[in-house]
């Protein structure tokens, strides 16, 4: 693994605007804590008894689009489609900084930690339809450590919910940050959108890279290098 440059051991700025990789560099007025963003314990939503009113709305979807519910081929369709769209958004019951703070552990290591290619598929709250992608996770420990199977699983809580790309990288960033308070954390996501590909402009090899750099990610050009070298900062085939 590369050795941490002094800059970034001192934690000194040396440049926090220029980036010769083309990633987007979130400053931290941009990244200020809000609603939307900030790691907040999730309120649980009330989970449906037996999704009886959801199967209901997707059956009524089913008439208005000219389909007869009750036709073989659809009788059981208010029942999966309902089933699939809690599936999918189950990141609404799940407190991130809860699973997190289970699998903390001290340990001396300041090296960067990086868990990259993390499958992740999410619903575009604009279309309700698919997102999905990669996405890279660093981070530069300050005396507490992660079990690695709990990055993925952050990221999966933040994507199963309506979400956008933007948000989704922020929000995934910004928690670690919180949580595990490290020197540094940064975030990259590529992304196909389907809102994109099925309608609208309809183009099918459009892949959407979103960025979220915190702490000495932000403010070392050297250690964002080292970062994108090491993910091998490319585009998702």
């Amino acid at each position: 693994m590369p050795k941490l440059s002094r800059q970034r051991r001192d934690g000194r700025k040396t440049d926090a605007s220029s980036n010769a990789d083309g990633v987007q560099v979130l400053s931290q007025p941009a990244l200020r804590p809000d609603r939307e963003t900030a790691p907040k314990k999730s309120k649980r939503r009330p989970a449906p008894e037996d999704g009886a009113a959801l199967q209901a709305l997707v059956r009524k979807m089913l008439v208005q689009l000219g389909e007869n519910p009750d036709r073989e081929g659809l009788l059981r369709t208010p029942h999966r489609v309902a089933a699939s769209l809690e599936f999918l958004t189950a990141g609404y019951q799940t407190d991130p900084t809860t699973v997190l703070n289970q699998a903390l552990f001290h340990e001396c290591y300041d090296e960067m930690v990086i868990v990259k290619d993390i499958d992740f598929y999410s619903l575009c709250e604009h279309h309700l339809l698919p997102f999905y992608g990669k996405c890279h996770v660093a981070y530069i420990p300050d005396g507490s450590v992660v079990g690695l199977s709990k990055i993925p699983r952050i990221v999966d809580i933040y994507a199963r919910r309506l979400q956008v790309q933007e948000r989704m990288t922020t929000q995934i960033a910004r928690t670690l940050m919180e949580v595990l308070k490290p020197a540094g954390v940064a975030v990259v996501t590529e992304a196909r959108h389907l809102c994109m590909m099925m309608r609208g402009i309809q183009k099918q090899n459009t892949v959407v890279t979103n960025s979220a750099l915190l702490g000495i990610f932000h403010e070392d050009r050297a250690c964002r290098e080292e970062f994108m070298q090491l993910i091998g900062h490319r585009q998702m085939g």
